[in-house]
């Protein structure tokens, strides 16, 4: 059957939250937001593409960075409510040029940075 990016629950904005992963080591690299529009891009061009709610604007991952996310997989949840991406990233994938946005953890209370910029 085929897919259509409009049978996905957005929120009353119009987007939906999407979680990019790394395909090879399963890795969780960001969360980003798309509505239809980047859905079908994604899935028409392999290169996954978001909507960045500060520019208001399409945001092709890795277009002016070079750090590219080729889509390996496009999978949703059962609400249909949320993406995950499973992607072959090149480079970093976070603005802060670490390999993923999750790098702070809270142990003990304390907040502790996992990694450095690459």
């Amino acid at each position: 059957m085929p897919f259509d990016p409009t049978s996905l629950t957005y929120n009353e904005a119009g987007l939906i939250p999407a979680i990019a992963q790394d395909a090879a080591s399963g890795e969780v690299l960001m969360m980003a937001w798309m509505n239809a529009e980047a859905v079908a891009r994604t899935l028409e061009t392999g290169r996954v593409t978001y909507w960045s709610r500060s520019r208001a604007a399409f945001w092709v991952k890795g277009e002016s960075s070079g750090h590219v996310q080729e889509l390996v997989d496009f999978r949703y949840d059962c609400d249909g409510d949320c993406l995950l991406v499973l992607v072959q990233q090149t480079g970093p994938a976070c603005h802060t040029n670490r390999r993923t946005c999750f790098y702070r953890a809270v142990r003990g209370g304390e907040v502790e940075e996992l990694m450095g910029p690459e």
